[in-house]
C-alpha cells in the first residue's frame, strides 16, 4: 500500500503525465535512430529552435489557464519582427530596436486585452480579428520584402540575445553551438512559473478560469486581470518575434503562422484545461519538447510525408488521454463507469436477469 501510494503521490507532481510521454519517446527515438539521438549535437540545435515556441506556449498558457483563447500572437510575431528588423537594419539602432519591438507587442497584446474586457468582445472574434489587421499591417509597411540582416552577429545585440558564447572557447562542435537565448527563455520561464504559482496574479487567473463572476465576487478586477494576461502574451510573442529573427538573421512577413497550433498543442498535452481554470507551466515546457521532438524523430525512423502528421496526431491523442487517466480521477472513474454499463462488459448490464430465467 505504501509503494502504491508513494507512486501515486509522484504521478501528482506537476507535469508528471507528459514528462512520462516526453521520456518514453525520447527513449524510443534513441533506440530506434541511435546514431541521431544519442549525438549530442542534435540537443544543441534541439535548444536553439525551440525558444520562440516555448515563450509563445507559456504566454498561452496564462490566456487558456483563464478561460480565454488567443489567435492573434502569429500577427504579433510579424509586425515586432517588422518593427524589429525596420529599425535594426535601416537605421542601426541596435538596443533601441530592441526596445521598440518589444514595445510593439506589448501595445498589441493590451489592445486585445481591452477589446475583450472593457468592449466585451469574446477572445475567440477579437484575436482572430486582430490576428488579419495586424498581419496586414506587418505587410502593407514591410511592402512585402523581407529584410536580411547580413552582419548582424557582429552587433552586441545579437551577441547578447542569441550569441555563442562558447563558440571561441573550446574545440567542441556541440559546445560551439549553445545559444544564449536557450538562458534567457530558461530565465523567463522560471520567473513565470514562480508567478503562476506563488504569486496573487497566477492565483487570480485561475480563478478567473473557473468563474468571471466568483472572480468578481470575491474582489479580483477581473477585466484589468484579462488585460495584463493579454498584454504579457503579446509582451513574449514580441520577445519571440526578436529571437527568430536575429537567430535567422532575416525577417520575412510570415514568420510567425506555423506557431500557432503547435503552441496551442504544447499547452493542452501538457495538461492546462481548454476549460480554464487549471494551469501548468512545467507540463507546457514538456509539451513543447514533445512535440519540437517528434518530427525529427519521425524522420529519423524512416517515416515520411503524411505519415510524420499521422503519427504526429496519434501521439498527441495518446498524450492527452494518459494525461486524463492519470491526473483527473473523476474522468477516468467515469471513463471506466461506461464499460461496466456496456453488455458484455460486467457491471448492471451484466447481472442483469436473463428473461428465459
Amino acid at each position: 500500500m505504501a509503494q502504491r501510494h508513494d507512486a501515486s503521490a509522484w504521478l501528482r507532481v506537476e507535469g508528471a503525465p507528459i514528462i512520462i510521454v516526453f521520456a518514453l519517446l525520447l527513449f524510443l527515438f534513441m533506440w530506434i535512430a541511435p546514431v541521431v539521438f544519442l549525438a549530442p549535437s542534435i540537443y544543441t540545435t534541439f535548444l536553439t529552435i525551440i525558444p520562440p515556441l516555448l515563450l509563445l506556449a507559456t504566454g498561452l498558457t496564462f490566456v487558456i489557464g483563464a478561460g480565454e483563447i488567443d489567435l492573434c500572437f502569429p500577427a504579433i510575431i510579424s509586425f515586432s519582427g517588422f518593427v524589429f528588423a525596420l529599425l535594426f537594419k535601416e537605421y542601426q539602432l541596435g538596443w533601441i530596436a530592441i526596445f521598440a519591438g518589444l514595445a510593439s507587442g506589448i501595445l498589441v497584446g493590451y489592445l486585445n486585452g481591452v477589446l475583450i474586457a472593457r468592449v466585451g468582445i469574446p477572445s475567440f472574434i477579437a484575436t482572430l480579428g486582430t490576428q488579419f489587421f495586424w498581419t496586414g499591417a506587418a505587410a502593407v509597411l514591410s511592402g512585402g520584402k523581407s529584410y536580411a540582416l547580413r552582419g548582424a552577429e557582429e552587433s552586441s545585440v545579437w551577441q547578447w540575445i542569441v550569441g555563442r558564447p562558447f563558440a571561441s572557447a573550446t574545440t567542441i562542435d556541440w559546445v560551439q553551438g549553445l545559444s544564449v537565448q536557450a538562458l534567457w527563455t530558461a530565465l523567463i520561464i522560471g520567473f513565470l512559473w514562480l508567478i503562476l504559482t506563488h504569486h496573487r496574479f497566477g492565483e487570480h487567473t485561475l480563478f478567473i478560469g473557473d468563474s468571471n463572476d466568483v472572480s468578481r465576487v470575491v474582489g479580483i478586477d477581473v477585466d484589468r486581470e484579462k488585460i495584463k494576461i493579454f498584454t504579457l502574451m503579446g509582451g513574449l510573442a514580441a520577445c519571440a518575434a526578436i529571437m527568430l529573427t536575429l537567430e535567422q538573421k532575416n525577417f520575412f512577413g510570415n514568420q510567425g503562422q506555423g506557431y500557432l497550433l503547435t503552441a496551442i498543442a504544447s499547452v493542452l498535452i501538457g495538461g492546462t484545461s481548454i476549460l480554464g481554470g487549471r494551469a501548468t507551466i512545467l507540463g507546457t515546457v514538456f509539451g513543447c519538447f514533445v512535440i519540437q521532438i517528434l518530427e525529427p524523430g519521425l524522420v529519423a525512423a524512416g517515416l515520411t510525408g503524411s505519415w510524420v502528421r499521422t503519427v504526429q496526431g496519434l501521439i498527441f491523442l495518446i498524450a492527452i488521454i494518459f494525461y486524463m487517466y492519470v491526473d483527473e480521477p473523476q474522468r477516468r472513474a467515469a471513463f471506466m463507469l461506461r464499460f461496466h454499463t456496456i453488455p458484455g462488459f460486467g457491471g448492471a448490464s451484466a447481472s442483469r436477469p436473463r428473461a428465459s430465467e
